[in-house]
């Protein structure tokens, strides 16, 4: 069994350029780190490229050095490529996922408009996948999805739920031809109670930009307006708090 431990080995340097958005675009991969992602992975059935395992964590994942393309490293090799804090000594390579949406059919959809923070982006689609929804859609101006924090955030839930890259308003044409009602959250005097989600099986639900909302022609193309009203002093919740609400809200 070979042990890489140079970090100026071929494999180690290209892996290294995973940590960048420019590098997981040119590779078409991106790195997930940890035991439990890369559990999900693999039980999802996603290719997975290569594992990278750090010699002091051998013998915790043999059962799956065996069935896939391992490079094992040095304990210092491991934590160059790792970007967390405290490692369990796993890592896997996996793909970019590149899917269009092409067609639009009844369902729960959550569309987002520019969400910049890594960490709401990743608690809006593990939410969007543990409360059944059938799609999340990323519009302009949102975080890279491969984003490390967002990778962590979304704990595998990207194996699950389908997420796409799309214009919103070339989406909202898609919806509306199929019937499926646009609800955007926004603070407007006209705005719906956010209940009027209760029971929804077939909806789309728009949240936007951390400081600015969702955008003007977003708002106004939109079917819905809605709100969760607010009981104290606070003017809004942050958007992945809103997120977990309104799509809970249409299983009520």
């Amino acid at each position: 069994m070979e042990i890489i431990r140079s970090h100026q080995n071929a494999m180690v340097k290209n892996y290294q350029k995973l940590q960048t958005s420019k590098g997981r675009k040119k590779s078409e991969a991106y790195m997930i780190e940890g035991e439990h992602l890369v559990e999900e992975a693999i039980q999802s059935t996603v290719p997975i490229q290569r594992l990278v395992v750090s010699e002091d964590a051998i013998h915790l994942y043999e059962k799956w050095t065996k069935s896939y393309p391992t490079m094992f490293v040095s304990k210092e090799v491991f934590e160059k490529l790792s970007m967390t804090q405290t490692t369990q000594g796993i890592l896997a390579i996996v793909p970019l996922e590149k899917k269009t949406l092409v067609e639009v059919s009844k369902g729960r959809y959550l569309l987002a408009d520019a969400v910049q923070d890594p960490g709401n982006l990743g608690t809006i689609i593990r939410t969007a996948d543990a409360a059944g929804f059938d799609a999340v859609v990323l519009g302009e101006g949102c975080v890279d999805l491969y984003n490390d924090k967002v990778v962590r955030s979304m704990q595998g839930s990207q194996f699950h739920v389908a997420i796409y890259h799309e214009n919103l308003t070339d989406v909202y044409a898609k919806l509306k031809e199929n019937d499926i009602p646009v609800a955007v959250t926004a603070l407007h005097r006209e705005a719906k109670d956010f209940k009027w989600l209760t029971g929804r099986e077939s909806v789309a639900i728009v949240v936007g930009n951390e400081g600015n909302g969702v955008r003007q022609e977003l708002i106004e193309s939109a079917d819905h307006v809605i709100q969760i009203p607010m009981f104290g002093q606070a003017e809004s919740l942050n958007v992945a708090i809103a997120s977990v609400i309104l799509m809970y809200q249409t299983r009520m």
